[in-house]
């Protein structure tokens, strides 16, 4: 499957050795081009992390508003990213690009008769036309079995190898892996202790400067986005992890695989550097310009909402507000209930001045008339008998 997928890459990777005749220069060519492959995506990744990381702050305010209500917070970020037209998935979603690149390149670089050349693997098995002839000139295999046809293709480009090949397959071109002085087919060593030249130091510095230039790149970027370095964002502790541990994978890929491979990525981190500083340069004056206008038109539909609302107010004190039509039965309901209240709270405003008048006897509480109309607290005597209504009558004469 990874074969199918780096055929493409290992054709264009030929074409332009055939080109310029010289294996570096094809790898830096071959790098450019397809930094100009990626760019429109990566343009777009870019400024979908830019806008993410400028609602940062107003995520800060969801956040603490709603609390433990993890489904109202979710729901108010939605409609947030929703209005402002970001995606939260565009900043990442192309960042995992350049893997499948780097895997389909490495392919290519060690695998050169079968997917640059398009040599028959059948020809290279056992028993196979090129295999038998590399034996039977003394061919000597690599340590590494991994980079056997990088081995096998400095073998058949010697020029005193090379015709007898072509006789075999067309498709075998002469390729001379030298550039600077380095042998870009062999992977570079780390225990220095064991160098014997100068070559070996120059092969040693190529994923020293690659893991170099990915750290700058990475820390330019975060220097160049206040919101990615601030303690306080949540992505800040990710950003700063992953500015030591991708260059450090730079480092380590450089001293397994060959240094073509390390040439490549160091290439490729030196793009991304001057990519980053000229995306965030363009897209900070393209959004704080668009920022400009959708603050300003919510600054505008915020006036408008408060004009109205005091128009509703000011309508409502001279009681000329009429009932919308479409409005929904529970604000009809929340309405009438507020309306009831306020009628309830003036009435005993306006009848507040009747709870100093003398207490009527026959009134329970609120109900008016709950002992009777003729109700009398003083109807019993002193011995508990009932005074009638004549003893009550000849009591009052008495007094006069």
């Amino acid at each position: 499957m990874f074969n199918a997928i780096a055929k493409p890459f290992g054709v264009l990777l030929m074409l332009l050795y055939d080109f310029c005749s010289n294996y570096g220069i094809a790898v830096l060519l071959f790098a450019i081009i397809v930094k100009l492959i990626m760019l429109p995506f990566q343009m777009k990744s870019k400024r979908g992390m830019m806008q993410q990381q400028r609602l940062i702050p107003r995520q800060k305010e969801l956040e603490k508003k709603h609390g433990a209500n993890k489904v109202k917070y979710q729901q108010e970020l939605t409609a947030m990213y929703k209005e402002e037209g970001v995606n939260p998935a565009s900043g990442c979603l192309w960042g995992f690009l350049p893997l499948p690149i780097v895997i389909a390149l490495y392919q290519a670089v060690r695998n050169p008769l079968t997917i640059m050349m398009g040599v028959g693997a059948e020809l290279l098995a056992e028993g196979g036309a090129i295999l038998t002839k590399l034996t039977e000139l003394g061919f000597v295999p690599a340590a590494k079995a991994t980079y056997d046809q990088i081995a096998q293709t400095q073998f058949i480009s010697r020029p005193e190898n090379i015709g007898i090949f072509q006789q075999i397959s067309s498709n075998i071109r002469q390729i001379d892996y030298s550039f600077l002085g380095m042998d870009l087919g062999a992977t570079p060593q780390w225990k220095v202790w064991n160098f014997t030249g100068l070559t070996d130091w120059m092969l040693f510095v190529i994923p020293v400067i690659a893991a170099i230039l990915s750290f700058s790149q990475m820390m330019i970027s975060q220097k160049m986005n206040p919101q990615v370095a601030d303690p306080n964002n949540p992505a800040a502790s990710t950003s700063k992890m992953m500015m030591f541990v991708g260059p450090l994978m730079s480092l380590y890929i450089g001293f397994i695989m060959p240094a073509a491979l390390g040439l490549y990525w160091g290439i490729g981190a030196l793009l991304d550097l001057l990519r980053e500083v000229w995306l965030t340069k363009h897209y900070t004056k393209i959004i704080d310009a668009e920022d400009k206008v959708r603050n300003e038109a919510r600054r505008i539909k915020e006036a408008e909402l408060e004009r109205k609302r005091a128009e509703t107010e000011r309508l409502k004190s001279e009681n000329r507000t009429t009932v919308n039509p479409n409005t929904s039965k529970e604000k009809q309901k929340l309405a009438e209930k507020i309306e009831r209240e306020a009628r309830a709270a003036e009435y005993e405003k306006a009848h507040s001045d009747q709870k100093d008048a003398p207490e009527d006897p026959a009134r329970e509480g609120n109900r008016r008339y709950a002992r009777g109309r003729a109700y009398n607290p003083e109807r019993f005597g002193e011995d508990g008998e009932e005074i009638t209504d004549e003893q009550d009558a000849d009591s009052g004469e008495t007094d006069e």
